[in-house]
């Protein structure tokens, strides 16, 4: 009588998993780091992200940079702010109880942003008349106001859990001018936030080192994966 009832075992698990959903905020390292070493440069960088689900969050930079470039013929100094809004994607799996990340994403950047000339030089071949040095073009230096441009970025970047809520972050971002408003009789050739720009091409390369806090909110259940139903007749 028993071997004619078919025999269900299901594993049932009653055990729920929670994680925390919340901001992280922090600062890039980058930043004070290369203003500490660099006389031409000052800058500051706070980074975020808010989680949304499981492997999604959106994510947000906002920051300050001065830099002071010197060429053969010209040196300039570019002055600004940028915020860059977007989402990143866990591609991660975490054991539980982890909350690290390799994650890709995506920014839209806007920077407004002013040009000082601080003095130029003229490119002349025939050196006759100043054969030691080019004939100089300005010496007084020249502020163009009111510029902006915007541009999207690729990251790929990673987060490790270093502390209990304390993380550390890399990563790289190649960007691509969507709008540059150049000065009149000048043209923009370093952008905050977005870094050189060339005439040969609208890409742009960064980075940033991130060190950042999470603020947990709130949690939401997470169910185990679902085991293998074990039926014998």
């Amino acid at each position: 009588m028993a071997q004619k009832d078919s025999l269900n075992v299901k594993n049932k698990d009653s055990v729920v998993y929670k994680q925390a959903y919340g901001i992280r905020l922090g600062i890039d390292l980058s930043r004070p780091a290369t203003s500490f070493l660099d006389d031409n440069y000052t800058g500051l960088e706070i980074v975020g992200d808010y989680r949304l689900t499981q492997k999604m969050y959106a994510a947000a930079e906002i920051g300050n940079e001065k830099k002071t470039i010197e060429e053969d013929l010209y040196d300039f100094t570019a002055s600004g702010s940028y915020i860059k809004l977007g989402i990143d994607y866990n591609t991660y799996a975490n054991w539980y109880g982890e909350n690290n990340a390799i994650f890709v994403g995506g920014r839209y950047a806007f920077g407004s942003f002013s040009q000082t000339l601080n003095n130029s030089q003229i490119f002349d071949t025939n050196r006759y008349w100043h054969p030691e040095d080019f004939v100089v073009g300005n010496s007084a230096p020249m502020e163009y106001k009111s510029l902006n441009a915007s541009w999207i970025e690729a990251v790929l970047g990673i987060k490790a859990e270093l502390f209990a809520n304390i993380f550390l972050g890399a990563s790289v971002r190649l960007g691509a001018l969507i709008t540059n408003k150049d000065p009149e009789g000048f043209r923009n050739l370093f952008i905050p936030g977005f870094n050189r720009v060339t005439d040969s091409s609208i890409f742009g390369v960064g980075y940033n080192y991130s060190l950042t806090y999470f603020i947990p909110l709130y949690k939401k259940d997470k169910k185990p994966s679902k085991k293998k139903e074990l039926t014998t007749e």
